[in-house]
């Protein structure tokens, strides 16, 4: 099959299904090997960018899904939807940030990092699509945990979890208080710079 026909009927799915189709989807419709559909999509997403289209092939997890462009999103929201454009507080961000570097976290357990309640912020998260329930927790009572969904990994243009920023490494200090390695070290950096630097006394006759 030709490359050009290939590249249409992926385009073809992808905007009929309207969500992600995964890589296996595709390759067992196309009946291809896995290193040509790597192959094609890289080139439809090349495409894309070069044509200048409004809309662009993004991968999400081990799938794929045709979607807007993220800087024509003012221009799309209100046509689609009347209502108040979403906007999320800082203690939302907060608690979205927690659950996305953790995984099936329980809300007891946000709380206990965040220290305040946590319900009216995953309620919100959870209306937002950005977050979604991830079972039952093996922990006394079964309590809910949860976990971000593809729309946060769409949102904030992620293909996986495994893409958000290194988180920096952090210790406890002589009060129990969060001190970063990294400042640390740059610290110790410069004062032994200055040791080194400053001249000595001299010693009197």
């Amino acid at each position: 099959m030709e490359i050009d026909k290939i590249k249409s009927i992926i385009e073809a799915i992808l905007f009929a299904k309207g969500e992600v189709v995964t890589k296996k989807e595709l390759i067992l419709t196309l009946e291809i090997e896995e290193s040509d559909l790597n192959s094609i999509i890289s080139s439809m997403q090349e495409d894309y960018k070069k044509q200048e289209r409004g809309i662009e092939l993004i991968q999400v997890e081990d799938g794929y899904e045709l979607c807007t462009k993220k800087e024509l999103y003012e221009y799309i929201y209100p046509i689609l939807d009347k209502r108040t454009k979403p906007n999320l507080s800082n203690a939302s961000l907060e608690t979205l940030a927690i659950i996305a570097y953790n995984p099936r976290i329980t809300r007891a357990e946000i709380e206990s990092i965040r220290g305040v309640s946590a319900d009216a912020c995953v309620y919100k998260l959870l209306e937002y699509g950005l977050v979604e329930e991830a079972g039952k927790a093996d922990l006394p009572g079964k309590p809910m945990s949860y976990k971000v969904t593809n729309e946060f990994l769409k949102m904030f243009g992620y293909n996986s979890l495994k893409d958000l920023p290194e988180l920096p490494r952090y210790k406890l200090d002589a009060n129990k208080q969060i001190v970063i390695d990294e400042l640390i070290e740059e610290n110790e950096t410069i004062e032994n710079n200055i040791e080194e630097e400053a001249p000595s006394p001299k010693t009197e006759q």
